[in-house]
């Protein structure tokens, strides 16, 4: 089979691919919207409330239109549409996850229609039918998907370090992925080329993945690759990451790109600190009482102190005070050590493990973000230590700092809790070098998805002291 010929079926199943994906993925959502319309004709228009008894025929389309774009577009933003590239639990969660906050605008703007809570009975009923619905369909449509587009065979060509990290990786989604051939550098651009070719046009690999090398060898396979319209995924550098969020400039004949020395324009600042401002006095005000009653609940534990408060670094790693309530024990770094808590910590009390996985904990930082010490979308601040301990290894970890710290961020939405620095760093200047408000606005909605999601809060392994194992600090 010729190379021609071989790119023109590619491109075809990747069409294909994305035909059957949002064909499946769309007839989920017509299901879960023909549910409410079902309630909405049979229920609703019956219902007591003068105004909805009003409603015309058009009126009654239009409904169940805006629910169903309401749907949509939650689902596009927390992952639903993404079949075939999440897992299947993740895959759900995110559905139904769109569905309680399409259930509950709607169930917001109906009270609002009929000037009195509306009653939630039909509500739940319609969110329990939802939920079969989408388990059983999702269940079902990924069989579908796995049987038509099976596992993608990978190359793995990879330098001098240790491959077992990435390998495991890929290893946790043999739905998606399977490492087919590993392959050296050390062998040589020659015998890498002639391998990455063999195995393609035999079949045995359809994708590359070039991990840990140099830039100088990352460039050769990857123009290699892209000549022949061989897939290739790439472990970005930081300065692939910088460079990403370079600005174009058209001024001579040459393409040129800027870099700006600083991250945000005063415009950008400006706005960002006016929804700091208006969110975090909404939300001191909705979330006061659940505040109150911890304050209480852990005065009454064990006596010691509600808040905890500890020397963070922000912007231009300038210091402050973050307040969170405390959720360890008042002796927890007694030996003077700055450790992240790790799993199942000791040190944690029982409300304290309460209030880590309900993140009610990290409510105080609202009065921070007021108070101009951190935003609500940033790279989290760190001890002056750690970060100490980090720049000893990795002397771009300051990047972070070109940017107020922040109570949620780039590398919490996509990344873990045990994410590796040198990866929360790469996830933090995406965010840094692509930052807009609608990148606020977005991050600050898949937050609420991350808040319910147990990976999030997932502590480091028991032999770590902070996110960099010990072979790692050796390396």
């Amino acid at each position: 089979m010729s190379a021609n010929t071989n790119e023109y079926n590619l491109k075809r199943m990747e069409a294909f691919k994305r035909l059957i994906n949002l064909a499946l993925s769309a007839l989920c959502l017509a299901l879960e919207t023909g549910i409410f319309a079902y309630h909405w004709l049979v229920d609703f228009q019956y219902s007591v409330v003068e105004s909805l008894r009003n409603f015309g025929y058009k009126g009654h389309i239009v409904e169940i239109a805006f629910y169903g774009l309401i749907l949509l577009f939650l689902t596009t933003m927390y992952g639903g549409m993404r079949l075939g590239y999440l897992r299947n639990f993740e895959l759900i969660f995110s559905q139904l996850f769109s569905t309680v906050l399409a259930l509950m605008f709607i169930y917001v703007e109906l009270s609002i229609m009929a000037h009195q809570p509306f009653v939630p009975k039909v509500f739940i009923m319609m969110l329990v039918e939802q939920t079969i619905t989408v388990i059983i369909y999702t269940n079902i449509a990924n069989k579908i998907y796995r049987s038509i587009f099976p596992p993608r065979k990978l190359l793995l060509i990879h330098g001098e370090r240790p491959i077992e990290d990435i390998y495991n990786k890929f290893e946790s989604r043999k739905d998606k992925y399977i490492i087919a051939k590993t392959l050296c550098m050390r062998e040589g651009m020659e015998r890498v080329c002639q391998e990455i070719l063999h195995s393609y046009e035999k079949g045995e690999c359809n994708a590359v993945v070039v991990w840990d090398v140099s830039t100088a060898e990352r460039n050769q396979v990857l123009k290699f690759c892209y000549s022949r319209s061989i897939r290739i995924y790439t472990m970005p550098k930081i300065t692939d990451i910088i460079l990403a969020g370079a600005e174009e400039l058209h001024i001579f004949d040459s393409p040129l790109l800027l870099t700006r020395e600083y991250s945000l324009s005063m415009e950008q600042r400006f706005i960002k600190r006016f929804i700091d401002i208006t969110c975090s006095l909404i939300l001191l005000v909705v979330t006061s009482p659940i505040m109150l009653l911890t304050a209480i609940a852990i005065k009454l534990y064990d006596g010691g102190p509600v808040l905890y408060k500890q020397v963070r670094c922000t912007r231009d790693q300038k210091e402050f005070r973050i307040m969170k309530f405390r959720s360890m024990r008042t002796d927890a770094e007694k030996d003077g050590v700055a450790r992240l808590a790790q799993k199942n910590d000791s040190r944690i009390t029982p409300i304290g493990k309460f209030i880590r996985k309900c993140r009610i904990d990290e409510l105080p930082q609202l009065v921070n973000i007021l108070l101009g010490d951190m935003s609500f979308i940033g790279p989290r601040p760190e001890r002056p230590e750690i970060i100490k301990q980090y720049v000893e290894i990795m002397p771009e970890f300051e990047y972070r700092t070109k940017v107020k710290a922040g109570l949620a961020g780039f590398a919490q939405v996509y990344g873990k809790y045990n994410t590796t620095p040198y990866d929360k760093l790469k996830l933090d200047l995406i965010y840094i070098e692509q930052y807009s408000v609608w990148l606020d606005l977005k991050l600050m909605l898949l937050t609420l998805k991350v808040l319910f999601w147990p990976d999030s809060t997932e502590g480091v392994e028991s032999e770590q002291v902070t996110a960099f194992r010990k072979e790692h600090k050796k390396e």
